[in-house]
């Protein structure tokens, strides 16, 4: 009789063994995102997002935090975080680099703006000549890199870039005029505060490009980057994730395409290295 329990109980420990060790193992993967804002703020508009995410794969998501552009670059090409949402140039170039996989961009195109403070003696670019520009990073692709190349070698502005981290940083040196005008694009100028948002003017833009793309690093399976890609599109679909997906500046997600999205921009690419700075 207590041979026959033990065998019961050895049986029900092989049977429930399996289910308890599934249910606490989660795969959990890591996202970094390029900093255009302050951490906090990357951390709160992109937390819902990664959740619900989460919740759709049974798996973990975990944001990875960056104060610099320049940290964010160095890590995307030693391929540390498994996904990343970065700019079209690092995308170019990412991808032959570290191996990251452009899945899924917004379908309206990237596009550098130049802002100048409303009502105020700066109406062209013209007028910046001599002046200080604030732009968030060196490298900061249509915000600073595209933009500073533009102004030199098109428009012959000469003009001191002055780099203050932040997309909204630079919107707030033109406002509190510490910088004559400032590099950002249009995603980030219309999430801005309307009390800021309200006091700049839009004085020149870059030619349109494909947008952020979120991307996978090559060692993620190929099968589970496609389940990213399509829980990504299912979401979208929803509409009370809208709101949600305007906060991580990919409010209509289309899949992404490397050589028809990304490519193009080797067409410039030459130009733009010769403005490229270390960080």
């Amino acid at each position: 009789m207590k041979r026959l329990r033990l065998a019961v109980l050895l049986l029900g420990l092989i049977v429930l063994y399996p289910f308890h060790g599934q249910a606490q193992e989660k795969k959990t993967y890591t996202l970094a995102v390029i900093p255009q804002m302050p951490v906090s703020e990357v951390f709160e508009r992109w937390t819902p997002f990664v959740k619900k995410l989460s919740q759709e794969l049974n798996v973990e998501f975990k944001i990875l935090p960056y104060n610099a552009i320049s940290q964010f670059e160095t890590d995307v090409f030693a391929g540390v975080p498994d996904f990343a949402y970065m700019n079209s140039l690092l995308a170019l170039k990412a991808k032959g680099k570290s191996g990251y996989v452009p899945l899924i961009r917004d379908n309206n195109d990237l596009i550098g703006i130049l802002v100048a403070k409303k009502g105020g003696t700066v109406t062209s670019v013209q007028d910046l000549q001599g002046k200080a520009i604030a732009f968030p990073a060196p490298n900061a692709f249509a915000a600073s890199l595209y933009m500073r190349a533009l102004l030199t070698e098109k428009e012959k502005v000469r003009f001191t870039p002055d780099y203050v981290k932040t997309h909204n940083n630079v919107y707030r040196n033109v406002v509190l005029d510490k910088a004559a005008a400032g590099g950002g694009v249009k995603q980030t100028l219309m999430k801005e505060a309307e009390d800021v948002k309200s006091q700049l003017t839009i004085i020149y833009e870059t030619p349109p490009s494909a947008s952020h793309p979120l991307s996978a690093h090559s060692r993620v399976p190929a099968s589970f980057r496609n389940k990213v890609t399509d829980a990504i599109l299912k979401l979208a679909n929803d509409k009370s994730n809208k709101k949600m997906f305007e906060k991580i500046t990919i409010p209509d997600p289309v899949k992404a395409d490397f050589d028809r999205d990304y490519v193009p921009i080797k067409k410039i690419e030459a130009m733009l290295e010769k403005y490229m700075e270390k960080e």
